[in-house]
């Protein structure tokens, strides 16, 4: 029977890695035979199952009821029911048939939010192997209490946190947590300092990890919400989503054209009080001209923009699981990014083979395709250099239990990832496993144990034994009298061995030293000790998990687009700065911030974490709290941040972070589902692909928004300058609404096809204060609303002196802004280069739907039962040219614009 636990402690003050087992055990009133049955169910009831805290479940009417939270909406929803007021149905049925199309997407949008948390509680394994009063039980995972002592072996799940007892060869897969390629070995009789970070926790296990090798078993210490895993889930369920940039925008921008919006008509409706106008006609004419103001066709339109960004993306490896994330990624300041398979290609190669006292070889190729070569300093190897090497690669070959061979014409390995590695050495230099194995039988073995640290293997030839060792050269130099050389041998020099093996190390390799004897007379049925003496060290090989060709060029891309690129890892930092250091990201150790460094400067005052966060670009043996701290400290310096992610350890970033890039061969379902893109690829330089992407759709987004609000903003104009005057409104409200949604709607919903311009990656990301409506576009907004207003006035007014009837003047009136938009829209396909410049072919369906958008009107004009509700009718081609003449004025004005930025440097960040 155990004994009670003590009420007054929990995991995090009982810090099981730093106290020993007996220890640990007497504090969790456990024993070595473990728990009482009685005893475990009592816990079980007092302190629940051992399962992950579940969000609450978000219904489908608070999923439709979140898609009319925003500014735009609420404007839109006051002039639909305004305009049912006033029995305007056709302006209330458009606008409601708009917030239908746009809840509906935001409903599907959102209805993958409810999976996190539920990933990760998949995550959890389902059964468990316990002792309980001596005796070995299964029991369901969610059953296990903290006290239990569990047992684990090879390929397992293990069900909670667990301090190990006792382990014999055991390397657990901690990736889904830490981040690190290798699996971690496993000693359970040390006792570790209480700052030591998760990462190098060697005496736990944690919930959710596998279990690689080995088999172990050990106590219980936390079960449910207080397992690492269980702190990310509440991580998950507890943060807020963080609005992405292009919605943070567009609520500033809608809160800024509602109240200008309000205060135009305001000023008309006072004017025509002014003049004696009735109230009902006010208020008519105050709502036409807000309904027509309002750009009800924005929703829709971007909408369309966004989703042709989306398609593009996929054919760049970037699949958007959030609509508003196409453009989120274009606006990204920071990219935080993984190391691991991101940068890297998570495919641990042998980069060199250094022989003692005589140099290294460097052998080619990258990845697991065992194509490559071996040179030396001085070019091609001698016929010596290739004998040892021959000899080298024999013994990574039969000293080895992973397989690699070819089918389907491809290359498939199995096993151990050094072992593989070594395999595909030895293939690059013509040493071929099969015909290798079957020319050297097997006759005895000692497999590799993480505590005996390396790994031998005897085979014959026919005549002699030979046997074949590898492991860590500290274990293998005792065993070693002589070193090979090139045409022989000599005695070994320890000291040189070790000098060379550190430099490795501080380069960030993974070393392995392989060794080789032969057995004098006839070969033994086992390996015994007496036979592990005398060896001649052959060589080291140097390991690690290479860059991917594509990454230094990608991160360099993003310094010219003005993007500061972080890598953000679990492994050791010598190995993110070789990393670092390659892509131009670090050029001392010194300056790779460790999760210790984080740590120290944790507290309520974040200046001195954010000032260390600032000023440091690589960021190693992190942990996922650590990882979502840095997330914030980078937002709190007012960055757009995106952060890159593929297992349960990046979930708490993931979501902390404007834009959350997941993995898509690597990546666990959890780190997909927290998610708003998956990069198909696994490579960084897709994510800049997806930058550019969504710069592209930024742009042609403000394009359309320009076009929108510049001919809505003239079409107050047009009103004023007619109530000013004294003249009847110069168009109905029906013409209002044919004229935004119908002959512009094709206009904008086709600008949104706009291709990239081609200078996207030179320019810098747009400050993250900056509102969508800028300057520049306030600026010219206002002169091609003033020029557009003012010249449809003048008409309207010339038309109307001359006697012709109201109707016929409105109708020409209208002509003369559709014929407006046709021309501006071109106006709109670049902020800084000359619409001469640009081919009309490169957009068609921008030139078809300008064409179509006039032929549209044209065939209104001669449909007598169109005409008679629009009160239009045909007009001669003389006067059609009159008006298409002033039309082509508006083109003349913006390129004027245009030349005058470019010759006086105004604006010197604008798009050339």
């Amino acid at each position: 029977m155990g004994k009670e636990i003590d009420s007054n402690i929990t995991p995090e003050q009982v810090l099981p890695y730093a106290h020993s087992v007996k220890d640990v055990l007497d504090r969790y009133g456990s024993s070595y035979n473990g728990l009482g049955q009685s005893e475990a169910a009592l816990r079980l009831e007092r302190y629940g199952p051992n399962a992950l805290p579940e969000p609450a479940g978000t219904t489908l009417l608070q999923l439709i009821l979140r898609q009319f939270m925003s500014p735009l909406i609420y404007v839109l929803l006051v002039a639909a029911v305004i305009s049912l007021l006033l029995e305007e149905f056709a302006d209330a049925g458009f606008i409601f048939a708009v917030l239908v199309i746009n809840a509906v997407i935001g409903v599907i949008q959102e209805f993958h939010a409810q999976k996190s948390a539920e990933a990760l509680r998949n995550m959890v394994s389902d059964h468990a192997v316990v002792m309980r009063g001596g005796d070995t039980f299964e029991i369901g995972a969610d059953e296990l209490v903290s006290g239990d002592v569990v047992l684990l072996e090879s390929g397992g799940k293990v069900p909670a946190d667990v301090r190990l007892i006792h382990c014999f060869g055991l390397e657990v897969d901690e990736s889904l947590l830490t981040g690190e390629s290798e699996a971690v070995n496993k000693v359970s009789d040390t006792v570790l300092d209480p700052e030591t970070p998760m990462a190098d926790r060697i005496n736990m296990l944690f919930s959710g990890t596998i279990v690689a090798r080995g088999r172990g078993h050990g106590v219980v210490t936390a079960t449910g919400p207080q397992t690492e895993i269980g702190h990310l889930a509440q991580a998950l369920v507890s943060s807020e989503e963080v609005q992405a940039p292009l919605v943070q925008r567009m609520e500033k921008f809608t809160v800024g054209i509602a109240t200008a919006l309000g205060a135009v008509v305001l000023i008309l409706a006072s004017i025509e009080f002014y003049n004696g106008t009735g109230w009902h006609e006010i208020f008519m004419v105050s709502v036409a001209l807000a309904v027509s103001a309002i750009p009800e066709g924005l929703p829709v339109a971007l909408t369309v923009a966004l989703a042709i960004g989306m398609n593009r993306m996929s054919r760049r490896n970037v699949i958007i699981r959030r609509l508003v994330a196409v453009e989120s990624l274009g606006s990204c300041t920071v990219i935080a990014s993984d190391k691991t398979g991101t940068l890297t290609l998570n495919q641990l190669t042998v980069r060199k083979v250094v022989v003692p006292g005589c140099g290294e070889w460097e052998i080619t190729g990258e990845g697991d395709l065992p194509e490559g070569g071996a040179i030396s300093s001085t070019g091609s190897l001698s016929a010596e250099e290739e004998l040892l090497l021959e000899k080298v690669c024999q013994t990574a070959v039969l000293c080895n239990e992973a397989a690699l061979s070819k089918r389907d014409g491809g290359w498939v390995t199995h096993g151990d990832a050094v072992d593989v590695a070594l395999l595909i050495m030895a293939h690059k230099m013509g040493v071929i496993q099969a015909p290798t194995q079957n020319s050297h039988p097997l006759l005895a073995r000692i497999p590799y144990e993480s505590e005996r640290g390396f790994a031998a293997s005897l085979h014959g030839d026919g005549t002699t034994a030979h046997l074949f060792v590898k492991g860590a050269l500290e274990q293998l130099l005792p065993m070693c009298s002589e070193a090979a050389l090139p045409g022989g041998s000599r005695p070994l020099d320890i000291e040189m061995a070790m000098s060379d093996m550190e430099k490795l190390a501080e380069q960030g390799y993974r070393t392995l030293a392989l060794a080789h004897a032969v057995l004098p007379g006839v070969p033994p049925d086992e390996i015994g000790h007496d036979h592990l003496k005398g060896l001649t060290l052959l060589g080291v090989v140097a390991m690690i998990d290479p860059l991917r060709m594509e990454s230094q060029a990608a991160v360099f891309a993003c310094q010219q687009a003005g993007i500061r690129t972080c890598m953000i890892t679990g492994d050791h930092p010598s190995t993110a700065f070789v990393i670092a250091r390659e892509i131009g990201l670090a050029e001392t150790v010194d300056q790779v911030v460790t999760g210790h460094d984080l740590k120290a400067l944790e507290g309520d005052d974040k200046r001195a974490f954010d000032e260390l966060v600032a000023n440091s670009n690589v960021f190693a043996r992190v942990e996922p709290g650590q990882k979502a701290e840095i997330v914030r400290s980078l937002q709190r310096a007012g960055h757009f941040v995106a952060v890159t992610g593929d297992g349960a350890n990046d979930a708490p970033s993931l979501t902390a972070a404007h834009v959350g890039v997941a993995m898509g061969r690597r990546g666990t379902d959890v780190a997909k589902e927290c998610s708003d893109l998956v990069i198909t690829d696994d490579n960084f330089a897709s994510i800049v692909a997806g930058v550019e992407e969504g710069r592209i759709v930024y742009r042609n987004i403000r394009k359309v928004i320009f076009l929108l609000i510049s001919t809505g903003a003239a079409e107050l104009v047009l009103f004023f300058l007619s109530l000013l005057a004294g003249l009847p409104l110069p168009l109905t409200a029906v013409q209002l609404l044919w004229l935004n949604l119908v002959t512009n709607g094709i206009q904008d919903v086709a600008l949104a096809f706009e291709p990239g311009e081609g200078n996207e990656m030179k320019q810098p990301p747009r400050d993250p204060n900056e509102p969508i409506f800028n300057r520049i576009m306030i600026e010219r907004t206002l002169i091609s609303a003033a020029v557009m207003g003012a010249l449809a006035f003048l008409t309207f007014q010339y038309l109307f002196s001359l006697g012709m009837e109201l109707e016929t003047a409105r109708n020409s009136t209208l002509l003369l802004m559709v014929l407006f938009e046709n021309v501006h829209v071109f106006n709109c396909r670049s902020e800084g280069r000359s619409a001469f410049l640009h081919n009309p072919l490169r957009n068609r369906l921008l030139l078809f739907g300008t064409l179509t958008a006039q032929l549209v009107h044209i065939g209104a004009m001669y449909w007598p039962a169109l005409g008679e509700i629009l009160h239009i009718h045909p007009v001669s081609l003389d006067h059609w040219f009159d008006l298409l003449t002033i039309a082509l004025s508006m083109l003349m004005v913006m390129e004027l614009h245009k030349w005058l930025h470019r010759q006086w440097g105004i604006y010197s960040k604008l798009p050339e």
